[in-house]
């Protein structure tokens, strides 16, 4: 991972609420909640804000557990790694930054799935969230699909950017924003 990344977000964003980067797991989640409640609890959040900044939390934790490709070189298999941090700037809007290792499938798959989000409005995302759950296709399973536009429709933008590592593996790097003040 990229410490100058982490540097150049809190350069950017201003206050850090949580850093993590390593091994991801189930109760890793659930501790970092915790965290992030206390924050929430903390700073007054409103329950639609925080409730917003939790699915999305989840939802790329989640990513990064099933499409991480980080190497654990001990055991010769992947591991499920990845970095988030959550962050607030000076007009307090909240970035939700990930970033973990994807082959290029996994790359080559999501992408056109997240350009196709970035292009929709938030009707059309909420459209097409809802077709895809009666649908099923693209569920929280394994097809990085429907849990994108869930990020989506509880954001206030989303991006997203691909680095190369090797001929087969990239640092996949997301990050959504919530405004606490719609009107900014």
């Amino acid at each position: 991972m990229n410490i100058k990344m982490i540097q150049d977000i809190v350069e950017e964003d201003g206050i850090l609420f949580l850093t993590y980067g390593g091994f991801i797991s189930q109760s890793l989640i659930s501790s970092m909640m915790e965290a992030l409640e206390k924050e929430a609890e903390q700073n007054n959040l409103n329950l639609g804000i925080s409730s917003n900044i939790f699915t999305i939390f989840i939802e790329l934790t989640q990513n990064m557990m099933n499409y991480s490709k980080s190497k654990n070189l001990e055991y010769d298999e992947n591991s499920p790694e990845g970095l988030i941090l959550v962050t607030k700037d000076i007009d307090d809007c909240y970035y939700i930054h990930s970033q973990n290792i994807i082959t290029e499938d996994d790359k080559n798959r999501i992408e056109p799935k997240l350009e196709k989000i970035v292009d929709m409005s938030k009707e059309e995302i909420k459209k097409e969230y809802r077709l895809l759950r009666k649908s099923g296709k693209d569920s929280h399973g394994k097809g990085a699909g429907i849990g994108f536009y869930e990020i989506a429709k509880r954001s206030d933008g989303i991006k997203f950017e691909f680095n190369k590592i090797t001929d087969e593996k990239y640092y996949f790097h997301f990050i959504s924003k919530i405004k606490t003040n719609k009107e900014k």
